[in-house]
This record gives structure tokens, C-alpha cells and sequence, in this order.
């Protein structure tokens, strides 16, 4: 950039604090800072989208909530007319990202990747405009490197570096096992911002590494260097543990309606700001407001952990999905009746005993409520199974099963049975 060339209008220069406040808003950390600002300005001077580069291995084929923080935000660059470049790492998801992992972690195969990044790319534009949207897949480049030039990349980088990171570290000292491909992953990582030319590369603060040495090695070739935003990682239901499809503590952004406005009602209310300010597009006065509003009592917890969960379904179904997920969690739960609709399940009378009983466990387990009878003990004993609006605490009581009676499994699952 032409330090000297650059001499902002005094409205170039309020759109680039508008910008900044908006791009910087819920950061954990912007590297570096001048530099991201002078790139806002560049932009805006010479009328050029910035490329803002978000890298993603296709482990798995869902994606939650947490993972959205990033899309959220990358959402804001859109907004302001800056192009996103989504990687899809089919390619580096073969190695395995070894971030966070105390052991190799296992390398996807060609059909998983192609499975698991079809489900990406829909689901990630409900959040992204896919107009603003360039789609890559990491094989177009890194699939060409030859021998030599994989060498001459892994030059760029000592064997010391690559053992500042945490992982490795902890690894390395413990004596367990680092794979010499392994290493190779942040390389591979660092290269897709060589072949793209990003100007910013955006992800969680687990990814710092990583993310940095897309700086390091856009240097190293004589690339203008991107800057670095790292976002905070989402604490799951739970409310402790970083939000995991693993830990069970998620809510999927597939999910139907009333499961994802209920499982954001049951977060601890220290974290609604959190998931207002990552989430959801609420601005920065909006913000200000709802803390102000708290704080001072006018707003009650409730109301607004319910509007919460009203606004992140319809960020992810509609505003008539939403409605009526916020009235089917009303009527289930503050009123204490029925949904109005309820999931029929076929049961066997031939399970019935020569009395025409049934132990509970069995008959949740023969109603497919509940995969096996250790984990319908469990539920009944944990005060998770009503039948009839009656809790059950015994898991060998026995009863006798009428055709309509209606079993609750936890705060949100019904189901009514249907005599085969």
C-alpha cells in the first residue's frame, strides 16, 4: 500500500471506523491490529473488496452452533462488500488437523471428504450470501506441488517452530508419537493463503497457529502478508466445555425447530450475552442496550434468553418457524400441557407379558425411545421419563400400556403409542 497515495476523505474516513467497530466487535484478537485497519482503508480507498479467506476440513457433516461464531462474522465482511473466500480442505482433511489433539488424529477418506463437504456447503449458506461466496477445494493446488516444492515449503520453518504449539508440545514432552505428517498440516494451511493471495484469514482461537503461519509463509514468498482474526470459542449447553457434537453439549443448525429454541432456553443465563453478541446479528448499540437493560432489571433473564432462542431459529429456519417454536416451548413449559402435535411410535402388544404388563425400561426401549436398557435406567432414574404427565422413577416398575398413553423422554421428546 502507498502510504503516501492514501489520504482518506472525511467520509472514506468515518466508513472505515464504522467498519472497524463492526469487524472488530466480539474479536479475541486482531494481528496485527494497524495492519487490519490500513487493509479496511486500502479497501475503501481504492474500491476493492478485501478477501477474507476461512478454512474448514470437512470432519464431520454437521455443523453447529458454535461453528457459526466465524460465519457470523464473516457475514459482517459481506455486509460491507468484501469477498470470502471458503476453503474446503479436502485435500489437508486427509492429514487431520492435529489441533487440540493429544494423538494422530484419523485421516478422512476421499468419500467422507465429499460427503462431509456437500453438507458444509448447504449448510453454510444459511448464514453466508453465496453471491459473495468463492467456494475452493485445497486439492486444485496442493495436489500439483511436486516433491521438490513440498520441500522447498517445509524449508520455511523449523522443526522449533513448529514445536511452540501447544499440541505438540505437550506431546513431545509426554513422549507421545508426532508424525512427520502432522507437520505438515499448518504448512498446507499457510500455502492456501499463498495461492488465494488473502488479505485477512479468520477462525478460533485454537487455529492461532495455524492461522499465523499463513503470515509467515506469504512472507517467506514474497506475498503482501494477511492479518489474523481469531474469535472466541463457544461454551455449549453445559455452559464449561467448548461446544462439541462429542461432548453432546451442541445445538445443530439442522436441527428442527422446537429442539433448537429448547436447548437454547436450557444454556445458563451467563452466557446469553455471549451467544447474542457471537451469534446472532443483534449490533453493537443493540448489545449495549440489552446489557444496560439487565443489569438495571428492566428486562427479566427469561425474556430475553426467550428472545434469544426465537432469534437463532429464524436465523436458521424462518420467522414462522420461529413463532411457533416460541409458542410450542409457552405451551409445553410454562403452561405445563401437551404439544398439540405428537410423534406417533407402533408398539407391539405381543411384548406385553402373559399378565399384559410391561417393565417401563423395556417398553421405552421396545418404543425405540431409548437404545438400550443400561441408558433407559439411567433416564428413568435421573427423573428423565414421564408417561402420562406422571414421572417414573422405578425402572423395573411394571404397568400396563393403553393405546394413546403419551411418554415424555427429557424436557422436549414426546411420543404417543399406537397399537400394531
Amino acid at each position: 500500500m502507498d502510504k503516501k497515495r492514501l489520504e482518506l476523505t472525511d467520509a472514506q474516513k468515518i466508513e472505515l471506523e464504522r467498519q472497524y467497530a463492526v469487524l472488530a466487535k466480539g474479536t479475541a484478537e486482531i494481528i496485527p491490529e494497524e495492519a487490519f485497519k490500513e487493509k479496511i482503508a486500502e479497501s475503501i480507498y481504492f474500491n476493492r473488496p478485501l478477501k477474507v479467506k476461512l478454512g474448514l476440513d470437512p470432519t464431520a457433516p454437521d455443523i453447529h452452533v458454535g461453528h457459526t461464531v466465524v460465519l457470523q462474522k464473516l457475514r459482517q465482511f459481506q455486509l460491507f462488500g468484501h469477498q470470502i473466500q471458503l476453503i474446503i480442505g479436502d485435500f489437508t482433511g486427509r492429514i487431520g488437523d492435529p489441533t487440540g489433539k493429544s494423538e494422530t488424529r484419523k485421516q478422512l477418506t476421499e468419500e467422507d471428504v465429499i460427503h462431509n463437504a456437500e453438507t458444509y456447503r448447504k449448510q453454510i449458506f444459511k448464514i453466508l450470501d453465496p453471491n459473495k461466496t468463492e467456494v475452493f477445494f485445497n486439492s486444485k493446488w496442493l495436489s500439483l506441488l511436486n516433491l521438490a516444492e513440498v520441500v522447498q515449503l517445509s524449508s520455511k520453518v523449523t522443526v522449533a517452530r513448529m514445536l511452540e504449539r501447544d499440541d505438540f508440545s505437550k506431546r513431545y514432552t509426554t513422549g507421545l508419537p508426532i508424525h512427520i505428517h502432522e507437520f505438515f498440516y499448518p504448512l498446507m494451511q499457510g500455502y492456501d493463503s499463498i495461492a488465494l493471495e488473502s488479505d485477512i484469514e479468520i477462525g478460533g482461537t485454537d487455529q492461532k497457529f495455524n492461522l499465523l503461519m499463513g503470515r509467515t509463509l506469504q512472507k517467506e514468498y514474497g506475498k503482501a502478508t494477511q492479518a489474523v482474526i481469531t474469535m472466541p470459542l463457544l461454551e455449549g449447553l453445559d455452559g464449561v466445555q467448548k461446544m462439541s457434537k462429542s461432548l453432546g453439549n451442541y445445538i445443530g443448525i439442522d436441527e428442527a425447530p422446537n429442539e433448537i429454541y429448547g436447548k437454547v432456553m436450557s444454556i445458563p443465563d451467563g452466557l446469553m450475552l455471549k451467544y447474542y453478541e457471537l451469534v446472532t446479528d443483534l449490533s453493537i448499540d443493540g448489545l449495549e442496550q440489552l446489557k444496560l437493560s439487565l443489569a438495571n432489571g428492566v428486562s427479566h433473564p427469561r425474556d430475553v434468553k426467550m428472545q434469544l432462542a426465537k432469534t437463532i431459529v429464524r436465523q436458521f429456519h424462518s420467522d414462522a418457524a420461529a413463532l411457533e417454536a416460541e409458542q410450542h416451548f409457552i405451551a409445553v413449559f410454562q403452561k405445563k400441557t401437551l404439544p398439540l402435535e405428537i410423534k406417533e411410535v407402533r408398539f407391539l402388544q405381543t411384548d406385553l407379558d402373559e399378565n399384559g404388563m410391561i417393565r417401563v425400561s423395556k417398553l421405552l426401549v421396545c418404543l425405540q425411545l431409548q437404545t438400550s436398557l443400561s441408558e433407559a435406567k439411567r433416564s428413568i432414574q435421573g427423573g428423565a421419563i414421564s408417561i402420562n404427565e406422571l414421572k417414573v422413577l422405578d425402572p423395573n416398575a411394571e404397568l400396563t400400556v393403553k393405546e394413546g398413553d403419551i411418554i415424555q423422554v427429557g424436557k422436549r421428546k414426546f411420543a404417543k403409542i399406537i397399537f400394531i
